[in-house]
């Protein structure tokens, strides 16, 4: 997805102000996509065969501030344009994929938090598919019917239906229970229900009883069974009309930080069960993309590698190599941008700039290449250079600019803290071996 249109100056904010606090932007990617173009190619693959009722996992693997959030967010962006419902969320401390204190579940309710769709890609967009859903199904019944006594019949018929249906997979009975509740409930036009229920979609009933006491229902989502809840959002939301699920989950090193052994092996015994279900066609109409360091997925003591049945899936075949990455593979490792996708990057940055305090930074072409080249002599021109460096370094350098209109970017280069004569004799000419292959 690219874009030659001006961004707004409210994305261009947005975007610059993400990325000066290390963090991805969750929308206006579109404007700064630099590179990548191959892995990009090989997830969208992936989607395709998940909108045609198939299934997919993968695995993207860089180093810290390399781009593993971003193409998170990239895909994000992508597939929600192509009709998909997406979820996300990042691992913590406090989230994991299982826990003896809830932290499952925490996942669970981060990804219904984030729910997102086209027209609502801030998140928070689980009562507009439940409202699609009950409104599709009402133009249906109300074209198929003569008068009101038919709707009600045809209603009950439709629901009991769907209840049959979904009584076929795991939790699909209280599934579609609490579907046809939310439906009776916006029939009667009872806000207080809808609410109700989608409090058990979004998984925040703390006890059975406290869920039977509101909505007569005797099963809540937990923490060893949260999964199968998003098996089933995946094929309700391809019944109702989208392209199938998407679900985005980063920051798998803070399962590699778990200290307890144990703990460690049982959430990894949760993603090969869902690694398992993807492959083996038991999941439709959903891709998981999950994103981590090299060390928490390699490491075979603390890391993914360390569950034996994960690693002998997962692990690279003889022939992958830098370069020549197998990206068809279950595990997409992100390769170092080149100097010439950073300076474009880099340009990229000054247009939102400019665009978010409406002036003209003056910069060209050729002062972008000098500072890629002054970046990668200061930290070496090789796989050390991450592009949240390289951004967190232009856009201080342009803010500066900006707030000493006076100065040039000339002057700021040759300073101390941006001289390229402190960089090694060896990482100079090493740049200059870099620079030689392109001409910006």
């Amino acid at each position: 997805m690219t874009t030659d249109r001006k961004a707004p100056k409210r994305i261009a904010a947005s975007v610059i102000n993400s990325l000066k606090g290390g963090v991805v932007p969750r929308i206006g990617l579109p404007y700064i996509t630099v590179g990548r173009k191959n892995e990009i190619a090989a997830l969208l693959n992936d989607v395709d065969i998940v909108a045609e009722g198939g299934a997919s996992f993968r695995f993207i693997v860089g180093k810290y501030g390399s781009g593993k959030s971003f193409m998170l967010q990239t895909m994000r962006t992508y597939v929600m344009d192509r009709g998909f419902v997406v979820m996300d969320a990042d691992l913590s401390p406090e989230r994991r994929l299982q826990g003896t204190k809830g932290q499952g579940l925490a996942t669970y309710r981060e990804l219904l938090r984030n729910m997102s769709t086209k027209t609502r890609p801030e998140g928070g967009a689980i009562m507009l598919v439940l409202d699609r859903w009950v409104h599709g199904l009402n133009e249906e019944i109300q074209a198929s019917v003569k008068n009101d006594s038919e709707f009600e019949a045809e209603a009950d018929r439709r629901l009991n239906e769907l209840m049959h249906t979904m009584n076929e997979l795991v939790h699909g009975y209280d599934f579609a229970e609490m579907l046809k509740i939310y439906y009776l409930a916006d029939r009667q036009q009872d806000e207080g229900r809808k609410a109700l229920a989608v409090k058990w979609f979004r998984g925040e009933y703390n006890t059975k009883s406290e869920a039977k006491a509101e909505l007569g229902v005797r099963n809540i989502i937990g923490d060893d069974d949260w999964y199968d809840y998003l098996k089933l959002f995946a094929l309700f939301l391809k019944q109702i009309g989208y392209s199938g699920l998407m679900v985005l989950i980063d920051e798998l090193v803070n399962i590699y930080k778990i200290p307890n052994a144990i703990t460690r092996q049982y959430n990894y015994e949760k993603i090969l069960t869902m690694y398992n279900d993807t492959m083996q066609g038991k999941a439709k109409y959903l891709g998981i993309i999950m994103s981590g360091t090299p060390q928490a997925i390699e490491d075979r003591r603390r890391g993914i590698y360390s569950y034996e049945a994960l690693r002998s899936r997962l692990a690279e075949g003889k022939f992958s190599r830098e370069g020549a990455r197998d990206l068809l593979a279950p595990v997409i490792r992100l390769e170092p941008l080149s100097a010439e996708e950073m300076t474009v990057l880099v340009g990229k940055l000054a247009e939102l700039h400019e665009r978010m305090y409406g002036y003209t930074c003056g910069l060209t072409d050729d002062d972008y290449a000098s500072f890629i080249r002054i970046e990668f002599g200061r930290i070496g021109a090789d796989s050390a250079i991450t592009p949240r460096e390289v951004i967190r370094d232009f856009i201080e350098l342009l803010d500066i600019l900006y707030q000493n209109p006076g100065m040039n970017m000339e002057q700021l280069l040759n300073s101390d803290q941006f001289s390229y004569a402190k960089g090694s004799l060896e990482a100079k000419e090493e740049v200059e071996d870099v620079f030689a292959e392109f001409t910006v």
